[in-house]
């Protein structure tokens, strides 16, 4: 049997693969183990910024494996320390947890307000339909997408999961209650949706007359996806949590969750914990992405994410009955199409091309942060053929 059939024999099957069995990977393309070449414009959903294989990432995973792999959170690990004054300072907060994805941080976001809120009679969290917060009973429950969530409760209580942008039904919701807002300021599963800047003022006046936390769900369209380091800093506002995992690893499982200097002194020794959380080589990895992001990275994103922009919709205009809209910024762009997603994307797969579909008619764009000019114009050139056979 080859690997997929090997595959379908051995491994419960929770996912849409692609028909592609990998052998190797390096930069924005990927090799399967007929030695045939696929352009990455999905980098692992969004976590490998730096693209497969870079040779820092690489270097640093091995200077450190040789060091130790896990010892525990018992021990104090320079590593650990290195990456949490690194995001306090990229966040202008104070305190950074470490855990091991965007779920566990989500969950942890989720205890830490309803931990501070509670002696304040503060229970109820707002989140917006159409987010993706991970797939645990907890980040479910902050949810409303059906397949997700069927046959899957009963989910926890005192979640109200409101309409992205509409600022007035946010205002007839948060109340005295209300312990925290959380917001993707780009949503990645709900379409690469941006928040607009009425709902983020509104979320600030709320907060300042309710004394409600404001929570920014990172974990897809932070650390540097979109054209700045935090999606929400093009906002202009200081959340008081910040949720990161997928690209803060360098490829490796890790997340965090980052606070003011008041939520970090709400937690004390075993209020919260994790075995795996702030591994000493996923953190060497995450310093790499950070310094390489501040090495020009940045700018790449920028720059290429703006070309894309500009040909997408050059190509709207020339298919104006297939595409509908173009959103996102910097590397996190979505084609929002006029029928399902999911045939475009196989037939890309066909030309080697790898992208996504998500909210049915989405094809959602997530290349490496390093992507080249030439090579989002390769992506560029397959998208045209196969929108004109559609």
């Amino acid at each position: 049997m080859n690997l997929i059939q090997r595959e379908k024999v051995s491994i419960y099957n929770t996912y849409n693969r692609l028909p592609v069995a990998v052998s190797h990977a390096k930069g924005s393309i990927i090799y399967d183990v007929e030695g045939n070449q696929y352009l990455d414009m999905l980098s692992g959903i969004a976590v490998n910024a730096l693209g497969h294989s870079h040779p820092k990432i690489i270097e640093t995973i091995q200077e450190q494996i040789q060091k130790y792999c896990h010892i525990s959170n018992f021990f104090y690990q320079e590593p650990q320390i290195l990456l949490a004054e690194k995001i306090n300072a990229l966040t202008n907060l104070s305190k950074t947890y470490f855990c091991n994805s965007g779920a566990e941080a989500t969950e942890s976001a989720i205890k830490l307000s309803r931990f501070w809120g509670n002696p304040l009679g503060k229970t109820r969290i707002v989140t917006f339909s159409g987010g993706f917060h991970g797939r645990t009973m907890g980040t479910l429950s902050a949810m409303d997408k059906p397949l997700y969530k069927e046959r899957m409760g009963p989910f926890l209580p005192n979640f109200d999961i409101l309409p992205i942008n509409n600022p007035e039904i946010l205002r007839t919701y948060v109340t005295e209650e209300t312990a925290a807002i959380m917001l993707e300021h780009i949503q990645g599963e709900g379409g690469v949706v941006e928040a607009s800047d009425e709902l983020i003022a509104t979320m600030i006046e709320l907060r300042d007359k309710y004394n409600v936390l404001l929570i920014a769900d990172e974990v897809q369209c932070g650390i540097g996806r979109s054209g700045d380091m935090f999606a929400y800093q093009q906002y202009n506002y200081q959340p008081d949590i910040v949720i990161t995992a997928k690209a803060i690893g360098g490829g490796l499982p890790l997340g965090a969750i980052t606070v003011s200097e008041e939520l970090g002194k709400e937690w004390k020794p075993g209020t919260h914990g994790t075995t795996f959380g702030g591994n000493a080589v996923a953190c060497c990895a995450g310093m790499v992405v950070l310094e390489e992001l501040d090495n020009g990275v940045l700018e790449n994103v920028q720059s290429v994410g703006t070309f894309l922009v500009e040909q997408l919709q050059k190509l709207q205009r020339e298919f104006p009955t297939k595409i509908v809209s173009i959103r996102g910024r910097g590397l996190m762009l979505g084609v929002v199409l006029a029928f399902p997603a999911r045939p475009l994307v196989e037939a890309m797969l066909s030309k080697r091309v790898i992208s996504n579909a998500t909210s049915e008619t989405v094809l959602r764009i997530l290349p490496p942060l390093t992507l080249t000019k030439e090579e989002a114009q390769r992506f560029l050139q397959v998208l045209h053929e196969t929108l004109r056979e559609f």
